[in-house]
């Protein structure tokens, strides 16, 4: 498209790609017909500029059908946009536009945007598949609460760091893979969470459902699995004077999903406490290591510990917000972790 935007003044600063329903796929699908076979249910459209708006109204030139607005489903941002541009700024547009639902689930990923919006698989819809993961909560801890524009706006104004999920993309398939963490100031980019932070963080903060705690029976050495139905977390700030500290409580629930020792029963109390004291050590780990990460590397407050502050001593909160991340590096945090193995599974006996 070079030679047909000579006159279209512009810079190539970013390359917007709109997700369509490729109605030739999806009409033969509906018919029975086969003549759709191979095809992709969706087609994907490039444009590069320098303006949301006029790479918009761009598209009305190239194609027979123009965006429409409403049916925006989800925002997935580069990282490498991120480090340059502010969320306000790549936001700005979509957040005018009174047409986008405020909705629209908001995503970012390590490469490039339009290469999760392509799947191997032709007859689903990437956006559509981006959207369903979010469903699997209950499966799988390390998904955050979904970030939709609306919550967006919040986020931008807090003034305190936050998490994106992550969305990473390979060979025709994506995967929410941590999380992006973003400056609570500039809106940029400080870094990204891996898997393992990002459960980390989510047992702190004492969000999300399911997932796996994998650690190793210190008796017979062999692995253990229990799979986690609950979690609740308390973040407490402690204050005395000019001193700040924080203690996380954290309990959980779950039921024993594999165990790799034939000589040890299920049923026996000694195993059972034997393994809850160990999972235990294993998610304090998690959450110490996360923690590590924000206050040392990242330096930023990615768990919440600021609006705990806030709740429970908002005057002093009044005082320290606008350095918040400054002063969280220094507070010491103490993690107590309980795990409760509410049953064994349909092999007691074993």
């Amino acid at each position: 498209m070079r030679g047909l935007n000579r006159y279209y003044p512009k810079k190539d600063r970013i390359t917007i790609t709109y997700q369509y329903v490729n109605e030739q796929a999806a009409g033969s699908q509906a018919s029975g017909g086969g003549g759709g076979t191979g095809q992709k249910s969706y087609i994907n459209v490039y444009e590069t500029g320098d303006s949301v708006q006029q790479i918009t109204t761009e598209i009305a030139l190239r194609k027979d059908r123009p965006v429409y607005s409403p049916h925006l489903k989800v925002i997935v941002i580069a990282a490498d946009l991120l480090r340059t541009y502010s969320f306000d700024e790549l936001l700005d547009q979509p957040l005018r536009d009174n047409e986008i639902r405020p909705s629209s689930l908001v995503l970012v990923t390590r490469g490039r945007a339009r290469d999760t919006l392509e799947l191997k698989e032709t007859g689903e819809m990437p956006a559509f598949h981006l959207l369903k993961i979010v469903e699997n909560v209950y499966q799988a801890k390390k998904i955050l609460p979904p970030v939709t524009l609306a919550k967006m706006m919040g986020k931008m104004r807090a003034g305190t760091s936050y998490l994106i999920q992550n969305v990473a993309s390979a060979e025709g398939e994506v995967k929410y893979a941590g999380a992006a963490a973003i400056n609570g100031k500039t809106n940029k980019l400080i870094g990204f969470l891996n898997e393992q932070d990002l459960d980390g963080v989510m047992w702190i903060i004492g969000k999300g459902r399911g997932g796996t705690v994998k650690t190793y029976d210190p008796k017979t050495k062999k692995l253990l699995a229990l799979s986690v139905e609950s979690i609740n977390s308390k973040i407490k700030p402690i204050v005395k004077g000019n001193r700040i500290a924080f203690q996380v409580h954290i309990t959980s629930e779950g039921h024993l999903a594999e165990k790799w020792s034939a000589a040890e029963k299920a049923f026996d109390n000694k195993f059972l406490e034997r393994t809850e004291r160990k999972s235990a050590q294993t998610v304090k780990k998690l959450a110490e290591k996360a923690t590590r990460k924000m206050q040392k590397e990242y330096k930023a407050d990615l768990a919440g510990f600021g609006n705990e502050l806030r709740i429970k001593h908002p005057r002093l909160w009044d005082k320290l917000k606008n350095n918040w991340d400054e002063r969280f590096t220094e507070i010491p945090i103490t993690i107590h972790v309980q795990f409760t193995i509410k049953d064994y599974g349909t092999l007691g006996q074993h």
